[in-house]
């Protein structure tokens, strides 16, 4: 969805068209290993089986596309000159991968060895194909590797040392990759879990969206200065929930194996303190937060409240409609600004 947007609004960017050629290649080898299983495992008599197992392998050029969308951005153009070498052989070592995966494929498919695995790849992949053959893979994915963490280096050179408008959209790229990166730690972790911990680790997977999103509100520019906001707000509510999910885990142990409360009771008392204790402790955290990522919004609230002591002392009229000029010009940072003031008759 994002990919079609920045291609629709801005269709001179390349970043746009390899997001929709990303997209698109996960979601045909999703949807290829669904039909794969359903063909070669559970034996229904699907048509064009053979070219749903050639469409699985698309999730490689999908994965090779992504780096280069980042690297790319936020103009859609190489860095420089000498990054022109570094993407041509980047982007040779990763259409030989896929002509490799895409010859064994056929070769798995003329010879009739169709067995998919859980994912509905093709379980040949999964076999030892000789000590040359696994060094060569091995070695292209440690150059595309490479290259993918030298383009994610030379991305933060550059919002070190960009300033305005270009500084608020490396934010937002850093913002996205900073939670797409935790998701998918996450989903990975909880991947082997059981129960509803699996289910979490299922869910969190979702946040690898944020990089794709990140990209394209940073590219249109759509509310560019919320980041410090949203960054704020997002560190906080997450100390919050990690403090009071540590507070509710430490009440039910301390009540049930060491007071030996009855484990409902731990549970509603628990459940009790941490409701209570929300509302102060993320004022508090809100406030510490700000302070460090969010500077104008720490800064405003600190004169709008110095502001409020003044007036309780003030009895000028025109004193007071001075001061809050001062504060609201400082505060908001207007344009223009005037004060109406109603007089009796």
């Amino acid at each position: 969805m994002v990919g079609v947007i920045v291609a629709r609004r801005q269709p001179s960017n390349a970043i746009g068209w390899l997001m929709l050629g990303f997209a698109l290649g996960f979601l045909l080898s999703i949807d290829a290993g669904s039909y794969d299983i359903a063909v070669y495992r559970f034996g229904r008599g699907l048509p064009l089986g053979s070219v749903s197992l050639l469409l699985y392998v698309l999730w490689e050029p999908a994965l090779v596309l992504g780096p280069v969308a980042v690297l790319l951005f936020p103009d859609g153009s190489l860095p420089s000159a000498r990054w022109r070498w570094a993407m041509r052989v980047y982007l040779t070592v990763g259409l030989v991968v896929l002509a490799i995966l895409v010859f064994k494929s056929a070769d798995a498919i003329a010879h009739h060895q169709t067995r998919v695995d859980n994912s509905g790849q093709l379980t040949v992949f999964d076999q030892t194909s000789g000590y040359g053959g696994v060094l060569f893979i091995l070695l292209a994915y440690a150059l595309l590797l490479t290259i993918w963490l030298a383009a994610m280096g030379r991305q933060v050179l550059a919002w070190r040392r960009s300033v305005g408008d270009r500084r608020e959209q490396f934010k937002w790229l850093a913002s996205g990759a900073v939670a797409c990166f935790a998701s998918l730690l996450v989903s990975v972790l909880l991947s082997s879990s059981r129960g509803w911990w699996h289910d979490v680790g299922d869910v969190a997977v979702i946040g690898a969206a944020a990089l794709p999103a990140s990209i394209g509100v940073a590219i249109l520019r759509y509310r560019l200065y919320d980041i410090d906001r949203i960054i704020s707000r997002t560190l906080a509510y997450a100390i919050v929930t990690g403090l009071l999910v540590g507070l509710y885990a430490g009440l039910v142990l301390l009540a049930t194996e060491v007071l030996g409360l009855h484990s409902t009771v731990a549970v509603a008392a628990a459940t009790l303190a941490a409701a209570a204790l929300f509302s102060p402790l993320r004022r508090r955290v809100q406030q510490v937060v700000d302070r460090r990522f969010n500077r104008a919004r720490y800064d405003a609230d600190q004169t709008v409240a110095a502001f409020a002591d003044r007036l309780k002392d003030a009895v000028d009229l025109l004193s007071v409609q001075d001061d809050l000029a001062g504060v609201v010009q400082h505060a908001l940072e207007p344009a223009h600004l005037s004060i109406w003031v109603s007089r009796p008759g």
